[in-house]
């Protein structure tokens, strides 16, 4: 269900958007009729995962990033969805890859039929391609939105499924991957601020490109949106100048900061942004610190999360965040970038394998210096025979004009100590510093215990008479009888003494409360006598 609405959503927003083109545009351009538009939408669809096509002229695989946002949103929302109305994948972490797994199977599939479904003499989308891309995208969004979902069922607030997945990963593997995202963060903004620089350089360039295209007002809309969802790709280029090779804008072209050699280009305003042949603007070579700053936050960040004992080891770990960096830009080298038709397009983009290498040394190496350094200084501040605690995992310390409040019950603990009670002294001795911090509860000291004396001898209880169930129960009957009571004995001359003594002299027998309970005591143990009343 959720992968068939994943598919649905996407296919209708899609058609949508075709439809609107087919309208504004000759009808002859998306194919004749509706059935046209259709295949149309589903080739944009299939496109929007990165899956190429081929043409009678060549092969186009230089696809649009943006346009993956929409499928990866629906597909983030399913696995989360998932999660939610599931019981079993709620109770571990395997769970998550059982949604992931659960969603991309189908969605592949569907995806595969559509590819065959839309294949035309003109226009033969790659089924493998549809097939493996949309199975790796369900997964990856998938897994996200599971992973944020269970999380959030454990009762934590996360703001993101990349946050919640990194909570369910070990220790290190974390701190890993947050260097990694922190490296790729800097070199992608060093990109973003390339590609907006030289656009604002020349924009004059592209204005005079959409006066020779001349699109009209739906067609600008359309190619303002075409370039939008190209937006991403531009980036990565920026991002492959920045590290060192640079990319191609055809075969035996080179936009690189070692010189620019070009050629005719296609007639796409953002390629407007493109520098003349010959030397690299001066400009643009600020760029390349872009890598070594990579390299340092991606340093920081690994020791940062988890500091190691071992200080010879900490530039293993950085320059490893470095090798990740590398594998993760030469990923997104290989997704920007592709033949766009035959001819001279074949070759455009970045090289996944140069920008991997030297990705990998730059900020490897960066990495590894700023991980020593972070390292040596966390262990400086650490004692001997401790482990090193990250910085984000220390307590707060307490500003010293902060004064800590008395705790409840010192007044009175004082008062039953004394002052020079080592008792008190021991209550009140703060705990160690790396001891972990406890709730201040009061003291209370009770007054010890007192019981009275027993008593010798228990005053006999009444006899109970039996119920009207007990004398069913028995066959024989017990004869009601009242106790007789005790014969009276004449005084003696001692008694007679005591009698006449006055009353406040003479000792009383301890009377027993009247009534149907009474109280006594025995060996420290309080014990209630109840007398039951005798029931007809």
């Amino acid at each position: 269900m959720a992968a068939a609405w994943c598919v649905g959503i996407g296919l209708a927003v899609l058609v949508t958007i075709t439809l609107i083109g087919w309208i504004a545009a000759p009808r002859t351009a998306l194919g004749p009729g509706l059935p046209g538009v259709f295949r149309t939408a589903v080739n944009f669809w299939l496109v929007a995962h990165h899956a190429g096509f081929s043409l009678p002229d060549g092969r186009v695989g230089l696809l649009p990033l943006g346009l993956t946002v929409l499928p990866g949103a629906l597909l983030y929302r399913g696995g989360a969805w998932m999660m939610r109305t599931s019981r079993t994948a709620r109770r571990s972490r395997a769970g998550v890859v059982h949604v992931a797994l659960a969603l991309a199977v189908p969605y592949a599939t569907l995806a595969a039929l559509l590819a065959q479904a839309a294949a035309t003499p003109a226009v033969r989308p790659s089924v493998w391609q549809a097939l493996t891309a949309c199975l790796l995208l369900a997964v990856v969004a998938g897994g996200l939105g599971a992973a944020r979902a269970l999380v959030a069922s454990r009762g934590r607030r996360v703001r993101s499924g990349l946050g919640a997945l990194l909570r369910l990963l070990p220790k290190r593997p974390r701190s890993l991957v947050i260097g990694v995202l922190g490296a790729l963060g800097v070199l992608l903004a060093a990109g973003a601020v390339l590609v907006a620089v030289a656009l604002a350089m020349n924009t004059p360039e592209a204005g005079a490109l959409y006066e020779e295209l001349a699109p009209g007002i739906v067609g600008s809309a359309l190619l303002l949106l075409v370039e939008l969802v190209y937006l991403p790709n531009a980036v990565i280029w920026g991002v492959a100048y920045a590290v060192g090779p640079g990319f191609a804008v055809g075969t035996g072209t080179r936009v690189a900061p070692t010189g620019v050699l070009l050629e005719v280009v296609p007639s796409f305003p953002p390629l407007a942004a493109l520098p003349d042949p010959g030397p690299a603007p001066s400009l643009s070579l600020a760029a390349l610190a872009a890598p070594f700053l990579a390299g340092v936050v991606a340093g920081i960040l690994t020791i940062r999360t988890l500091p190691t004992p071992a200080a010879e080891a900490a530039p293993l770990w950085g320059f490893a965040s470095g090798v990740l960096t590398g594998g993760a830009t030469a990923l997104l080298a290989a997704l920007s970038g592709g033949p766009l038709g035959g001819g001279r397009l074949t070759v455009m983009g970045p090289s996944p394998w140069r920008v991997a290498l030297l990705t990998a040394l730059e900020v490897g190496i960066a990495a590894a210096l700023a991980a020593w350094l972070y390292n040596w200084r966390i262990l400086r501040r650490t004692p001997e025979g401790t482990d090193p605690v990250p910085p984000s995992g220390r307590r707060r310390r307490r500003p010293a004009s902060a004064e800590p409040a008395e705790p409840v019950g010192a007044a009175e603990r004082a008062a039953r100590t004394g002052p020079d009670d080592p008792a008190g002294d021991l209550l009140s001795a703060p705990s160690p510093s790396h001891a972990p911090p406890r709730p201040r509860i009061a003291p209370v000291f009770a007054d010890p215990l007192e019981f009275e004396d027993p008593e010798p001898v228990l005053a006999a209880r009444k006899p109970r008479r039996p119920r009207v169930q007990d004398q069913q129960d028995d066959p024989i009957p017990l004869p009601l009888t009242e106790p007789e009571p005790a014969p009276e004995e004449e005084p003696g001359p001692a008694e007679e003494a005591a009698s006449s003594e006055p009353p406040k002299e003479r000792e009383r027998p301890r009377e027993e409360p009247e009534g149907p309970e009474r109280i006594e005591t025995r060996d420290g143990a309080i014990y209630v006598l109840r007398n039951d009343p005798p029931k007809d």
